[in-house]
């Protein structure tokens, strides 16, 4: 991921020297275990501990000979730890410590954005709450539909932003998993407790059944479910966007001091943040289907994956962490015009009150069939027209009045009434 939408704390587990570094955890967890099974002397052991380090310069120049990343690396950890370093990677094959160590990555990853989906739900969480009752248009296929609350549609993003926590957790778990198998999986060059045991100690799982790498379906859940909270965000950013419309304005992201939003036309405040948004999880979509076509690896493992994988994990990562920082300074500088709301509800004289006129002369005893066509033949003469009055239009149509009363009738009108179920809403979010 290039730089600028590369925050500092995710963009750290990812550089090389944190690879190698979690390499290296692997391989001296792993003579942890050997030693406490009587299989590493003290003496090599308390060595191993001391001076297991790695040169990442030496490592890329041997590389280059050897054209092999792992023997690269540890022809670098032995250059310091010396007759010792014999005991290290011993029954071990390379996608122990690939493997294993990149599912240390993906750990502190899930903990990352944990941590940053838990400050967006919070700020989502008080916006929501300050406009449970701020009135604006529901809208459906972007027609003005009914009235809701901005609150009651922040519930909706909040309740996304919750399931997308639970999938994280969830995440967190089904990439915590390691494997020191040996060649094949099949444990018949090193003991089954070094596994158990170098897991443990870094706080791994050990895989159920590797072959010689941890399937791919876990990876490609990584991906799948890191794409799927950026299309929440892109769903959050692209109702931003709608809502920002000259032609709206309802919502608008916040605008600095200095900011500019043209070169050319100097009154322009534009959505860039979530159109960045909407970007960005486009990017984490792509990857999708790279991950699902490294599953099927030929027999016990390929590398075919490798390749991609070195791009895809760090992208995905790094990208969704910058998506939700964004997007919850977006949210937290969001300004709200509940002036701009009513004068949109209000449009056409009330024409977007026509389900409770038509309910209340259902109610009244006249046919379903026959209130619809009276309530719509008095909506679309007010709807599109200068000036249209939907209320005016019904309290001018005889057929009309004469089944209702106008107390009832101003009733239908009233917005409020629309917010009258929501506590269920609110009771369930917390808000």
């Amino acid at each position: 991921m290039i730089e600028r939408y590369t925050l500092p704390e995710m963009g750290k587990i990812w550089t090389e020297s944190a690879k190698f570094q979690s390499w290296l955890k692997v391989e001296i967890a792993a003579c942890e275990a050997n030693f406490s099974l009587g299989k590493i002397p003290e003496n090599a052991m308390k060595e191993i501990r001391s001076n297991a380090k790695f040169d990442e310069s030496r490592i890329t120049k041997i590389e280059k000979e050897v054209k092999h990343d792992v023997i690269a690396f540890l022809t670098s950890v032995n250059e310091f730890v010396g007759d010792s370093g014999r005991y290290i990677h011993v029954g071990m094959t390379s996608s122990d410590v690939l493997d294993t160590g990149l599912s240390l990555q993906l750990k502190d990853s899930c903990e990352l954005l944990l941590e940053e989906i838990e400050n967006l739900e919070n700020e989502v969480r008080l916006l929501a709450r300050k406009h449970k009752n701020t009135l604006m248009i529901g809208r459906s296929h972007a027609i003005h539909g009914e009235p809701i609350s901005f609150g009651f549609k922040l519930a909706g993003w909040l309740a996304e932003i919750i399931r997308n926590k639970k999938r994280l957790l969830t995440l967190k778990e089904s990439v915590a998993i390691g494997q020191i198998s040996g060649a094949m999986g099949t444990y018949a060059n090193t003991n089954p407790k070094v596994e158990q045991i170098t897991c443990d100690l870094l706080g791994l799982k050990p895989d159920t059944a590797s072959t010689q790498v941890i399937s791919r379906d876990r990876h490609a859940e990584y991906v799948q479910t890191i794409a799927l909270v950026g299309a929440s965000l892109d769903r959050f950013a692209t109702e931003i966007r709608n809502l920002q419309r000259t032609d709206v304005l309802e919502v608008e992201e916040g605008f600095t001091k200095g900011q500019k939003g043209s070169s050319a036309m100097p009154h322009k405040r534009n959505p860039i943040r979530s159109e960045r948004v909407s970007g960005l999880a486009r990017i984490l979509r792509s990857y999708v289907l790279t991950a699902l076509e490294n599953v099927p690896l030929w027999h016990e493992r390929d590398i075919s994956h490798s390749s991609n994988e070195r791009i895809m994990l760090p992208d995905v990562s790094i990208c969704l962490h910058f998506m939700l920082r964004e997007m919850k300074d977006i949210v937290s500088n969001l300004g709200v015009y509940p002036k701009n709301m009513l004068k949109n509800l209000n449009i056409y004289g009330g024409v977007i009150f026509s389900q409770k006129v038509l309910l209340l002369l259902v109610e009244k005893g006249m046919s379903r069939e026959k209130a619809y066509s009276l309530v719509q033949k008095n909506a679309h003469q007010a709807w599109n027209t200068e000036n249209g009055n939907f209320k005016q239009n019904i309290e001018r149509d005889n057929e009309i009045m004469d089944f209702i009363d106008k107390s009832d009738l101003e009733e239908c009108f009233n917005p409020s009434i629309h917010l009258n179920n929501l506590s269920v809403i609110w009771e369930k979010l917390g808000i």
